[in-house]
């Protein structure tokens, strides 16, 4: 045992060599700058979300999500199951010991025993052992380990993308159920002014200063109106359902906020050329490097698979025929084990795990390029139409104010008998068609800062865990 232990000891510090292949980030099959080319492209660093909605309605509802998304609870256990099937894959590079307790008693007939009498015996030990430990001499076992530590870290950056996802989708859900509420309003400003029509329309018919159809088209025009009212009342109803599967609980009750900014969402201007290196701080973009990694260390398991595989097993402790003397003088006990395992013939096994490893490794290279062009497609999208909305946003309130004027213009020729009522009718479904339209591209133009801010990885504090 005394010249067996050194040599166990030598043998299980013998650091093995890796068959893993050099590890190199593939090139981003994207320009350098995103948006308008220029030489100062920027590389911002986006607030985190706290500060992205100084709205605490908003901030409430994030916090809720946080906590009670069904969604990101799943994710986060997918990070726990990752990390606890790393530690499997870790253990199997130390040596595993067991201390084991044996007892054993044995009657033999006399036509077994050998001297015609039957015999009782006994047996019993007590000994350390160490399982069969594979020394990893040619990095079997660390590449297993490190390709689980890299899916370990890729199912962290799902978590975080996740993460940031429900954010964004929480917030252009509170947005969009805004921007339904002030429709909702708008369409009850029309509705009143359309019962006013219409009874003005009846007042003047029964003076005989109107015909029976302006009293037909203003009825009409007022149910027309109901019914849109309708429609947006059942649709702020789908919203708040909407909402609320996303932040895991009842929607509590909104104030009719009018979607303008800086009220309802704040993001930092981020400039019009940024750098393609943003595109890296994007959970998804590192998980999909995790991966390539996870590929890369799996080639290493499969080429170490060729070699052959060394395994000890051992143990020391006593053992004695009787109980009463299992630790007297004498009764120490000890084996051990060595064996090698050298692959020969496999019908061609070995070559192809290592023929599917290394199709798996290109196959994560092409999901990173993939990755890398879809993020920079969302963030040149976002940037584009962010230039554009500006303009819509701005030509739409020109239009708000020119049917304003046009519905005027229109009630003043109907009242004088210059006109008839239909022209009333065009204009103010032409302003409520404009003030309609004017909410939904403010609505998208604060969903763009959030498209954005998921785009662009979030802020500081997105990747935080709750």
């Amino acid at each position: 045992m005394r010249a067996t232990l050194p040599l166990v000891l030598a043998l299980l510090t013998v650091t093995g060599c890796s068959m893993i292949p050099d590890y190199e980030t593939p090139d981003r099959p994207v320009p350098v700058t995103i948006g308008q080319d220029t030489d100062d492209a920027a590389d911002p660093i986006l607030p985190d979300w706290q500060h992205l909605f100084p709205d605490p309605h908003l901030r409430a509802l994030v916090e809720s999500a946080l906590t009670n998304n069904r969604d990101l609870e799943l994710a986060l256990l997918d990070v726990a199951e990752a990390r606890a099937l790393y530690g499997i894959e870790r253990s199997a590079l130390a040596p595993e010991f067991n201390v084991n307790a044996d007892g054993t008693r044995q009657r033999l007939p006399a036509d077994l025993s050998g001297n015609g009498n039957s015999t009782i015996s006994s047996q019993y030990s007590v000994g350390l052992g160490m399982a069969a430990y594979e020394l990893d001499l040619f990095g079997r076992v660390r590449s297993l380990s490190e390709s689980a530590l890299q899916t370990y870290l890729g199912t962290e950056e799902a978590a975080r993308s996740a993460r940031i996802t429900l954010i964004s989708e929480v917030a252009n859900a509170y947005l969009l159920l805004l921007a339904d509420q002030q429709k909702l309003a708008i369409s009850e400003e029309t509705l009143k002014a359309q019962q006013a029509s219409a009874e003005l329309v009846q007042r003047r018919y029964r003076a005989g200063l109107s015909s029976e159809l302006a009293v037909r088209q203003a009825e009409i025009a007022l149910e027309t109106a109901r019914t849109n009212r309708a429609s947006f009342r059942r649709q702020v109803a789908l919203d708040r359902n909407a909402l609320s599967v996303l932040i895991g609980g009842p929607v509590p009750e909104i104030p009719k906020t009018r979607v303008m900014e800086p009220a309802v969402a704040l993001l930092s201007e981020v400039p019009e050329s940024l750098s393609a290196s943003v595109l890296t701080r994007r959970p998804d973009i590192r998980r999909a490097e995790h991966a390539l990694r996870a590929a890369n260390a799996s080639i290493g398991a499969a080429r170490a698979a060729f070699f052959p595989a060394i395994t000890l097993t051992g143990s020391a402790g006593t053992a004695s025929a009787d109980l009463s003397g299992l630790f007297d003088g004498g009764s120490g006990a000890w084996s051990f084990s060595p064996g090698i395992r050298v692959p020969i013939f496999n019908a061609g096994r070995l070559e192809a795990n290592l023929d599917v490893a290394e199709i798996r490794s290109e196959k994560a290279v092409i999901d990173y390029e993939k990755a890398i062009q879809t993020a920079f497609q969302e963030v040149a999208d976002g940037l584009a139409a962010r230039r554009y909305l500006r303009q819509q946003e701005r030509a739409q309130a020109a239009l708000v104010r020119a049917s304003q004027r046009s519905l005027n213009l229109a009630e003043i020729r109907f009242d004088s008998g210059a006109d008839d009522y239909l022209a009333v009718l065009d204009a103010r479904r032409e302003l409520l068609n404009a003030r309609q339209a004017l909410v939904e591209v403010k609505r998208q133009k604060l969903t763009n800062r959030i498209t954005l801010y998921r785009a662009l990885g979030g802020g500081e504090g997105a990747t935080a865990e709750s």
